[in-house]
Formats: C-alpha cells, sequence, structure tokens
C-alpha cells in the first residue's frame, strides 16, 4: 500500500467561495476539513474544525451564494458544518476520489494562505491517476510519496495544524516526561487556550496517535 501527501490550491485563496472568504477574514482560522460529501443532487457537506470568533464565522457564511446552510458551534473554537452548491473545480475533485479506488485520509489540512494538504492512499496506479486528473487550473505540489506505514511523521500529519502546536508545546513543557513537569494549565498558557481545551486536544490526539499505531 503506497501513499502520496499533495498540497492542492489555486490563485483565490480557497477552492470554494466560502472557503476563500472565510482564509481572507484575519479573526478566523480553518484549522481542517473533517469530512467532505458530494450528494447525489450534486450539492456537498463539509465539517470544518474553525477556530476564532465563531459568531464572525456565521457571519461569514451568513454572506456567502454558494452556501444553501450552515450550523456554526463552540466558543473560540469549534465546528462548522456547511452546505453549499460546489465550484465546478470543487465537483471535478470530489468526483475524482468517487471514481477511483482510492482513500481521502481526514482530517485534511487547512493552509493559512488558502488550500488544503491531503493525503491519498491506495496503490501506485490509483495515486498516479487520480493526480494526473487533478485539474489544469490548480497548483498541485506532491509534498512526500511512498509506503504507508504510521511512521513519526505520517502520525504527525493526520492531526490538525492546532493539535500539533498543543502537542509539541506539551512536549516542550515536559508534559509526557516522567515524572509529568507540566499541566494542562502550562500548555494552555503557552498556546493561549484554556487548561480545559488542552486536555480535550490531548485526548483527541492521543487517540488518532494509538489508532493509527494499532490498525
Amino acid at each position: 500500500m503506497r501513499y502520496a501527501t499533495v498540497v492542492i490550491a489555486d490563485d483565490e485563496g480557497g477552492l470554494q467561495p466560502a472557503d476563500a472568504a472565510l482564509t481572507a477574514d484575519p479573526a478566523v482560522t480553518r484549522d481542517a476539513i473533517h469530512q467532505v460529501n458530494l450528494l447525489s443532487d450534486d450539492t456537498c457537506v463539509s465539517l470544518y474544525g474553525v477556530r476564532g470568533p465563531l459568531d464572525r464565522a456565521a457571519e461569514i457564511l451568513d454572506g456567502q451564494p454558494d452556501v444553501i446552510g450552515h450550523d456554526v458551534s463552540g466558543d473560540r473554537e469549534g465546528l462548522a458544518y456547511i452546505h453549499f452548491r460546489p465550484t465546478e473545480t470543487v465537483h471535478r475533485l470530489l468526483s475524482i476520489v468517487q471514481d477511483n479506488e482510492i482513500v481521502l485520509e481526514t482530517p485534511i489540512d487547512c493552509l493559512a494562505e488558502g488550500g488544503v494538504r491531503v493525503t491519498l492512499v491506495g496503490d501506485d496506479a490509483v495515486i498516479q491517476r487520480v493526480v494526473g486528473e487533478v485539474p489544469d487550473s490548480l497548483r498541485l505540489h506532491l509534498e512526500g510519496i511512498g509506503d504507508y506505514h504510521p511512521d513519526s511523521d505520517q502520525l504527525f500529519s493526520v492531526l490538525t495544524e492546532r493539535q500539533q502546536e498543543i502537542l509539541a508545546a506539551a512536549v516542550e513543557a515536559g508534559y509526557y516526561r516522567e515524572p509529568r513537569e507540566a499541566t494542562h494549565e502550562d500548555v494552555g498558557r503557552a498556546v493561549g487556550v484554556s487548561a480545559g481545551t488542552v486536555g480535550e486536544h490531548l485526548r483527541k490526539i492521543e487517540g488518532k496517535v494509538l489508532s493509527s499505531l494499532v490498525r
């Protein structure tokens, strides 16, 4: 089994108008896309991890013509469920995944400058075909390709940017040393979040990493 990690971006700062609008707002951060599905009526639903003033995220989505409906939940960090009409390019990308024997790893990493980092899992021939079918209008950068196994780089790549930041802060502070040298409060102060948020993230991180090790 093989994997390829690619960055897909365009010149508009986002693959969808709503995605571009969220990217452009300095108060809102797109962390990851936890799920995205192309429906039988050719509309899409997605589940974004977002940070910042979530009422601002909801306000942005209210003003986007491609958004059919949305629901944003959380405080300073939460989820945005979005039902939207995909652009022709996004529809093509999702159709490529549906039409080929490929696994699209989630969460999909959202990049600060727009675009996404995607890991595809399958055999070499299918990966090459899928990458070759990406529309020419998009910028495509291959970050890595090889045998698929949960080494440290790939384990780290399954985490969102926020989870990577919190994990790095926890390790640096000594949270995982024996005896433990830091608390959730210490890690929270380093990254500017509450102790409860740190605890929630570390539980999710540990769940993802352990699941990858034993699959």
